[in-house]
């Protein structure tokens, strides 16, 4: 299968700045993005609709990771991805350039708190997304079991093409 992500570019800019912001005790940020998804034969497409970033109230303190988010987080996740029901991807960064890749801690939470997105949207894949400062990795569920798909393409859309209908 071949997995494709679509993400505006205003958007993709707006969680970049999002989650570099400090916090009073996280390393780190995270948000949520949900997206549409279309299956086309054995291929997928995802179409991000919008980011929701981590309250600043909603991260508890646990010097063990970059930063840890409580159930209220959750909630506010999954709930955004009820209706319409919606593809939820957790996002965080880990800066510099390039591909960046997951760390045990990320691979070994998501296989904790993706399979709870599927409570919620069953019939929808979902996943995690780590960013560089140019680029991105993913990792996706189609089910709530353990097989998983990597993103293998993501596309970044910027300003529409304009064209003039009818005669001049």
């Amino acid at each position: 299968m071949k997995v494709t992500l679509k993400i505006r570019g205003e958007v993709l800019d707006e969680i970049r700045r999002d989650l570099i912001r400090p916090h009073a005790f996280a390393h780190e940020r995270v948000g949520f993005l949900t997206a549409g998804a279309v299956g086309m034969g054995e291929d997928l497409m995802m179409l991000v609709r919008d980011y929701q970033p981590v309250a600043d109230e909603d991260y508890e303190f646990d010097p063990r990771v970059g930063a840890r988010i409580g159930s209220n987080a959750m909630r506010k996740a999954v709930q955004s991805a009820y209706r319409p029901a919606a593809t939820l991807l957790h996002v965080h960064t880990h800066g510099g350039r390039g591909r960046p890749a997951f760390s045990h801690v990320d691979l070994a939470s998501a296989a904790d708190f993706v399979p709870g997105f599927f409570e919620t949207t069953p019939r929808m894949p979902h996943g995690l997304l780590v960013l560089s400062d140019d680029d991105a990795s993913g990792i996706l569920w189609t089910d709530g079991k353990r097989t998983r798909s990597e993103i293998d393409l993501f596309i970044r859309t910027d300003a529409p093409l304009k064209r003039t209908w009818g005669t001049q």
